[in-house]
């Protein structure tokens, strides 16, 4: 085990404490006022949320900005003891920080990599081939799409639809529904051999966060759908009070606990009421669901930081 995840620790404060403090703050009073109807999220369209997103990756593409999440097998153990050859979505995929260490993990492992932002694909695609991680392109599975505003792929629950889909993957995310024909098809002539199933797990790492709430039911029950009966769905989120929430100014705010940055990307901050009524409206079964209070300390600016995650793992019933 690394230094870093020897290190790696969840409770260091107490999250109710960490509200109290805060909501007794003249100065963040603002992050609680009730929002007005004109500055709704509802008029977000997927298409500036992906264009943003491209952006986004187009400026951190250096390897500074990649850093592998060593911690999830801490947090989440059921990726490192799962059975050969089982099938990970990675939903939101980013940089591929989420995906290598996952691939690194068990050489038989198969992910299956999702974004909305082609930018971020290709920046995964990269650092996946530049890794020495055995076989790991081969095992690195990315295509596009919008979880949110789109259905899932039918050629997602089975390897040789998959393959046969390939050149279908330059489309846009919404010409998935153009070929449903074409994967329905491809379906009902595999049936027998190989189109039963689905994903043992669904990953969702900081990345619902970025969908704003109105579409979020959506996009975890099209995770839902994709998993196999009693697959797992392992989630984690920013919280509610994280440090990152309080540093938003008030014109920021484009709804109750959600932001959107300068420049145009999105975030929610989560209380575990309202994760829990996402994942369990889906048809999800709650296995975990805690705030996760890590307090770390930057020794060059002798700062303290109060982080606030939400860590959570459902499942689909059997």
């Amino acid at each position: 085990m690394s230094s870093q995840e020897a290190e790696y620790h969840s409770n260091d404060f107490d999250w109710e404490e960490l509200r109290e403090r805060i909501e007794d703050d003249p100065t963040l009073a603002y992050h609680f006022l009730p929002q007005s109807p004109s500055s709704s999220s509802s008029s977000s369209s997927s298409s500036l949320d992906s264009q943003s997103w491209n952006h986004f990756h187009s400026r951190h593409s250096t390897g500074k900005f990649f850093k592998e999440r060593r911690y999830l097998f801490k947090e989440f153990p059921e990726l490192a003891s799962c059975g050969e050859y089982s099938k990970v979505l990675e939903v939101g995929c980013g940089n591929g920080s989420t995906a290598l260490p996952i691939l690194r993990c068990k050489e038989s492992i198969l992910v299956f990599a999702c974004d909305c932002s082609t930018e971020a694909l290709d920046r995964a695609t990269e650092n996946i081939q530049a890794s020495n991680v055995v076989s790991a392109s081969s095992r690195f599975r990315p295509f596009c799409w919008d979880f949110s505003t789109c259905r899932s792929p039918k050629w997602l629950m089975c390897d040789s639809c998959y393959k046969t889909s390939l050149p279908k993957q330059s489309m846009s995310l919404l010409d998935f529904d153009n070929c449903e024909t074409d994967a329905t098809n491809i379906a009902s002539s595999k049936e027998g051999e190989c189109c039963i199933g689905g994903m043992d797990f669904v990953t969702l790492i900081f990345t619902l966060s970025a969908v704003p709430l109105h579409r979020m039911y959506t996009a975890v029950a099209e995770c839902f759908s994709v998993l196999k009966p009693g697959g797992l769905l392992l989630f984690r989120d920013y919280g509610l009070y994280d440090m990152t929430m309080l540093r938003f100014e008030a014109d920021q705010r484009v709804g109750f606990r959600e932001y959107k940055r300068s420049d145009g990307t999105r975030s929610y901050f989560f209380s575990l009421d309202i994760a829990r009524d996402i994942f369990l409206s889906a048809g999800f079964i709650e296995v975990e669901l805690e705030y996760c209070c890590v307090k770390s300390v930057n020794r060059r600016k002798q700062k303290t930081m109060h982080r606030v995650w939400v860590h959570g793992k459902f499942q689909k019933p059997m």
